[in-house]
């Protein structure tokens, strides 16, 4: 009889020990901690897949209770940095070597799903019922859907955390399970000081920033390398503008479009444009994508692509067939 009570006492030590490390309390205690956070700074890399194409940036985030955010992406190779702002005004893309800013009438970071903040990783794991959970060594792995409402061709992420519940790399899946994008988290620092100021517009553009070197001339044209079924060029004009010179590129077809090519001068205040759409990576760039828009800033150009037959994927898969080498056409 004492060997059966032994043996019962043994079994529900290990019940209880396995019970704590269960799918259902790390995932209620990752919660606990990303919710009571007053206050966050992570550092890492970002790399993103494009077939033979790399991309990656180093990215600095900082978060303030309640909706404040600030995320600086650089580029490795060309290092151009933009910054996603978020503050009580709105949300804004810079361009702080331009002194250019773009105001978005948007959601974000709400509105899809975001590879390197934290409270949107939790949102998704949150979500998803379906979700997978797997226990190695020390570390947690949670794997689930996710929201990239402009590319269809991500469909999952998995979420990678050490013992002590913090995240140390995000991988995004696409129907294959390819990597297509992957968060190398280096440092978070939970409960910082961050003064108000950090996340004015103001202070993240100005004399202080570093700027570009621009140029008033497009010396070589850039064409798209992937067109629609029966879509083709048309028409090419050069024009004259008050910074330098403007491309028009016509296409016509199935899917009509037009690509805008301009020259982009570094402003002496500050130049906010209002966009109705969201933040998007485009390239080696932080763009805006709307319904019947993209527009990005690469090099010294500012593009705009814009049809009213393409849909959003479309006309992000144009956009991202642009070279940064120029083709043929």
């Amino acid at each position: 009889m004492k060997k059966i009570l032994f043996s019962l006492l043994c079994l529900s030590f290990l019940v209880v020990g396995c019970g704590k490390n269960s799918e259902k309390d790390v995932l209620k205690d990752f919660g606990k901690k990303i919710n009571n956070l007053n206050s966050y700074h992570l550092t890492g890399e970002l790399a993103i897949y494009r077939g033979e194409d790399n991309y990656t940036y180093d990215v600095d985030v900082t978060y303030q209770k309640d909706d404040n955010y600030r995320v600086s992406l650089t580029n490795q190779v060309n290092n151009h940095e933009q910054i996603i702002l978020r503050n009580d005004d709105g949300v804004y893309v810079l361009t702080p070597s331009l002194n250019k800013s773009f105001k978005f009438q948007s959601d974000w970071p709400y509105n899809n799903s975001q590879i390197y903040l934290l409270q949107v990783l939790l949102t998704d794991l949150q979500n998803d019922n379906e979700r997978k959970f797997e226990k190695k060594d020390n570390d947690y792995i949670f794997e689930s859907k996710v929201n990239y409402s402009t590319n269809k061709d991500l469909v999952s992420q998995k979420v990678y955390m050490n013992k002590d519940l913090d995240i140390t790399k995000v991988e995004i899946l696409d129907s294959d399970a390819n990597v297509q994008m992957s968060m190398n988290i280096d440092k978070i620092e939970y409960d910082v000081d961050l003064d108000d100021n950090h996340f004015k517009l103001e202070n993240n553009l100005g004399s202080d920033t570093e700027v570009s070197e621009t140029s008033s001339t497009i010396d070589e044209i850039i064409y798209p390398m992937y067109l629609p079924q029966n879509t083709y060029l048309t028409a090419q004009d050069k024009v004259e503008t008050d910074n330098g010179e403007r491309v028009i590129l016509t296409f016509d077809g199935d899917d009509p479009f037009m690509l805008v090519e301009e020259t982009v001068l570094v402003n002496s205040d500050i130049d906010n444009n209002i966009i109705y759409g969201d933040p998007y990576l485009i390239l080696d760039t932080v763009g805006a994508v709307t319904d019947y828009s993209v527009s990005w800033i690469s090099n010294g150009v500012e593009y705009y692509l814009v049809s009213d037959t393409m849909d959003t994927e479309q006309m992000i898969s144009v956009a991202q067939s642009i070279s940064v080498v120029p083709i043929g056409k």
